[in-house]
């Protein structure tokens, strides 16, 4: 299982009520960002195969510096009215805070934390730091 941090509108992304983002606001969002493509799949090579997530708001930042090296892709996904990423390194936390800032939202981590500008939080959480493990490693 991996750490995930939810670009939200909602107090806190893990309520089941609130305002949220619309798939429709996702995708204008990704088609005016030069960087972001929306790809709707992600796959990684894993021992002894391929794993493959498919869904319709999945996108991806093309210009992350990290971008295909090691496998390595920064994966947006909306799904529920929030986009999340995980294990996001403070790169990557800075992408989400500037398109937070776009579609009137915030930047939450699970534990709720939220994350400014610098991709630092307004506390630390009890957790390894999500940065060094690549999206498809869940343990």
């Amino acid at each position: 299982m991996g750490y995930e941090v939810h670009i939200t509108r909602k107090k806190e992304w893990s309520d089941e009520d609130g305002p949220t983002i619309s798939l429709d606001e996702w995708k204008a969002f990704v088609g005016s960002d030069p960087e972001m493509c929306l790809d709707g799949f992600a796959e990684a090579q894993v021992d002894g195969g391929t794993l493959r997530v498919e869904s319709e708001g999945l996108a991806v930042w093309t210009a992350y510096s990290e971008h295909g090296k090691n496998g390595n892709m920064a994966w947006f996904n909306f799904f529920e009215g929030d986009v999340s990423v995980k294990n996001p390194d403070p790169e990557i936390l800075q992408k989400m805070w500037v398109i937070a800032e776009k579609l009137g939202a915030k930047v939450q981590g699970d534990e709720g934390e939220v994350y400014d500008s610098s991709g630092q939080s307004d506390e630390s959480p009890t957790f390894d730091s999500p940065a060094k493990k690549p999206w498809w490693k869940f343990w």
